[in-house]
């Protein structure tokens, strides 16, 4: 993995130590886990480029299953059909950005998003820790409900409640991260006494995440988020009117909307001076990767300089 020797000496995320063209919103790139961004020489290579480049975060998602003619409708696209072919490779997020993590050394890593509910917290919980402590605490857990009922039945979890059972998650992983000695006692998890470690670098906690463009998820932001993460938003008049609602929102909750952190991915192009007005902290681009890894450093570099 190159530099995977010294990866676990970063000494903490530099999310937006080095913004291309000086610019005041941060990029990302959500480029890698599936496809050829799976093979991984493409992540070695695409990660070390991007950090390169001046990217701030490198964003991963996943899907545990995918159907070849799904009656769940896919909540970002128009024709409701998620564009990834169900063939296609696509890594479990948290085990393709330890890759990431150990070719790099400084550029934070992000789900984006992990279906949480599909999920057992507690394992979750030491999953992401173990992956912020050899990281050097550059993780961020993006999380998100799911909309494919199919892959929610394939996995034996009920798809109603999905957000009340995300909640509690992220509740109980925060108690996990926190406490030495650990007891949660909820309607969907539960355990007395435990102890599961390692724990997180900052402070015992990773910051958690909510992604989705619905008021439901902005909600679930406000709530108990650390910050947003909207995908495939209709350019810049619906960023305005999504993070709008968020800071209403965290209004009404009694907490500082600047306390969020917001990243989000476009459908169409949005400056980014617009962005930052609309209160925008990351502008995350979807890009496919090169196919060839000795292309990673032009791709990138030509990415950061849009």
């Amino acid at each position: 993995m190159g530099r995977g020797a010294t990866s676990s000496r970063a000494t903490g995320p530099r999310t937006g130590s080095r913004r291309p063209r000086g610019r005041g919103v941060h990029l990302g790139l959500h480029a890698l886990g599936i496809g050829t961004g799976a093979r991984r020489e493409v992540i070695d290579a695409v990660a070390a480029a991007a950090e390169e480049a001046g990217f701030a975060t490198l964003w991963s998602g996943e899907h545990v299953v995918m159907v070849d003619d799904p009656a769940s409708r896919y909540p970002y696209a128009d024709d409701g059909r998620i564009a990834v072919p169900a063939e296609a490779d696509w890594l479990d997020p948290l085990i393709g950005l330890s890759f990431a993590a150990a070719a790099t050394r400084t550029i934070a890593l992000a789900t984006g998003v992990l279906l949480l509910p599909e999920h057992n917290p507690v394992l979750v919980a030491k999953q992401a820790a173990s992956l912020d402590v050899l990281s050097g605490g550059r993780l961020t857990l993006g999380v998100g409900v799911g909309w494919s009922r199919e892959e929610f039945e394939a996995l034996g979890v009920p798809f109603a409640r999905r957000g009340a059972r995300t909640a509690e998650y992220v509740a109980a992983m925060r108690a996990l991260w926190r406490d030495d000695v650990a007891s949660f006692d909820g309607e969907f998890v539960a355990f007395d006494s435990i102890r599961v470690n390692p724990r997180p670098v900052r402070d015992r906690r990773i910051p958690v995440v909510v992604g989705g463009n619905s008021d439901a998820a902005l909600q679930r932001a406000a709530a108990w988020g650390d910050g947003w993460y909207g995908f495939n938003v209709e350019g810049i008049d619906a960023v305005r009117d999504r993070v709008g609602l968020l800071h209403e929102l965290c209004r009404e909750a009694g907490r500082d909307p600047s306390a969020l952190r917001v990243a989000v991915a476009l459908s169409q192009p949005a400056g980014r001076e617009e962005l930052a007005a609309a209160g925008v902290d990351e502008l995350v681009l979807v890009e496919g990767p090169p196919e060839d890894p000795a292309e990673a450093a032009t791709w990138a570099a030509g990415l950061a300089g849009r």
